[in-house]
């Protein structure tokens, strides 16, 4: 059952880009679990804010583990926020989509993991090995990018995780919606697992 979750629910948690029809994006929730109290998730936020977030019924969640950069390929669908830096694009992050996922959010967009991030989702094509660090040259929409992956930086993909994984202190990245009241909800989240958090 999860497997077949996973895919919809994680491009829930990620893809913020742009309205769709007439709804509005999820906005982007990033910070520490405060408390859990029933349905109701308070999240002390990145930004100095607790804020509360209503748990729906159907709850998914996920966690992500550490993957070596060896391990990503050519082929591998990534997604990869980055800063400039130098003149070349530095990842800040890395994430490696399963199979199940390739083609998420692909292209090259503005994200807000710190000011002036931008993300490109794509299809990885080659490797090289830079002054920096490892480049990867990754492939999206007709277009391609070229992303220096300085040592350290954090890599990972997703992993299984449940309700009882969303415990005060852990780290948390997910979309909520905002109702007429402005009040938040939520149906997907990813939290942090055995010492890993979410990076992005």
């Amino acid at each position: 059952m999860f497997t077949r979750l996973l895919p919809a629910a994680l491009a829930a948690c990620l893809l913020t880009t742009a309205a769709v029809g007439q709804g509005a994006p999820p906005t982007r929730i990033r910070g520490t679990i405060a408390a859990l109290n029933g349905q109701t998730l308070t999240v002390a936020t990145r930004e100095g804010a607790n804020v509360d977030v209503m748990l729906g019924d159907k709850l998914t969640v996920s966690t992500v583990k550490r993957v070596d950069l060896a391990d990503i390929k050519p082929g591998a669908y990534v997604g990869i926020a980055t800063r400039t830096a130098g003149g070349e694009q530095q990842a800040i992050e890395v994430l490696v989509f399963p199979d199940t996922m390739r083609g998420v959010g692909e292209g090259h967009y503005p994200w807000d993991l710190e000011p002036g991030s931008m993300m490109t989702n794509g299809t990885v094509t080659g490797t090289v090995v830079a002054k920096s660090g490892e480049e990867l040259s990754l492939s999206f929409k007709g277009d391609s990018n070229k992303i220096v992956l300085p040592p350290g930086v954090p890599i990972v993909t997703f992993a299984p995780a449940d309700k009882s994984d969303l415990k005060p202190g852990a780290k948390v990245m997910f979309g909520a919606t905002k109702d007429a009241e402005g009040k938040f909800a939520a149906s997907r989240i990813t939290v942090e697992k055995d010492g890993v958090a979410p990076p992005m």
